[in-house]
């Protein structure tokens, strides 16, 4: 029985980037690709990072009932949803699958697939350097959109707080102060299946 390994954290602690090498260093684990109303940012490709759909396309998922979890973040550029759904990406029997999510779609993905089917690895990093990170990456952008890299950093504390992480089971941490140490470790539970 495979298992879904659900990277999660604040905003800028790197989980793009661990995701991205985990599948490059873990043959066999699959992605399972989220999908999003907000707009691409620049190099993000479809059905890579998300599946990016519109209103009309979210609707009609919703109304077949193959949402798993949706959030919706009214944000300094408007309403913008991330979802789940069940569309075919998973099957447990056949493989394990990696995704990247927040702490209230991991809840609802828990009720979805069960506890014992999904195993969190929750990345830190020092705030500091996450805004520092938020920041670099907000500059590359074409049209940077700072007030919502602040509202995302700052809701993130609410989001992620310690009570929130206990509520759900969440105690190992995986610290990406330097991502070849922490892509090791998160490589070993994989690779054990079992935090």
């Amino acid at each position: 029985m495979g298992k879904i390994y659900y990277i999660m954290g604040k905003s800028s602690s790197g989980k793009d980037t661990i995701f991205k090498e985990l599948l490059n260093r873990v043959p066999g684990l699959r992605r399972v690709v989220p999908y999003t109303t907000r707009p691409r940012r620049e190099g993000e490709e479809n059905g890579v990072e998300y599946f990016f759909t519109d209103e009309e396309q979210t609707e009609k998922l919703e109304k077949a009932g193959r949402i798993i979890e949706l959030r919706a973040y009214d944000t300094a550029c408007g309403v913008w949803k991330y979802f789940t759904a069940d569309d075919g990406q998973v099957d447990l029997g056949a493989a394990d699958y990696l995704m990247i999510g927040t702490l209230e779609a991991y809840e609802k993905m828990i009720r979805y697939y069960g506890a014992d089917n999904i195993l969190p690895l929750y990345v830190e990093v020092e705030d500091g350097e996450r805004l520092a990170r938020a920041l670099a990456r907000e500059r590359r952008q074409a049209q940077p959109k700072y007030r919502e890299l602040c509202r995302r950093f700052l809701a993130d504390e609410e989001d992620f707080s310690e009570e929130k992480l206990r509520g759900l089971g969440i105690h190992r941490r995986f610290c990406n102060e330097d991502i070849e140490h922490c892509l090791e470790e998160i490589t070993e539970v994989i690779y054990n299946g079992k935090l």
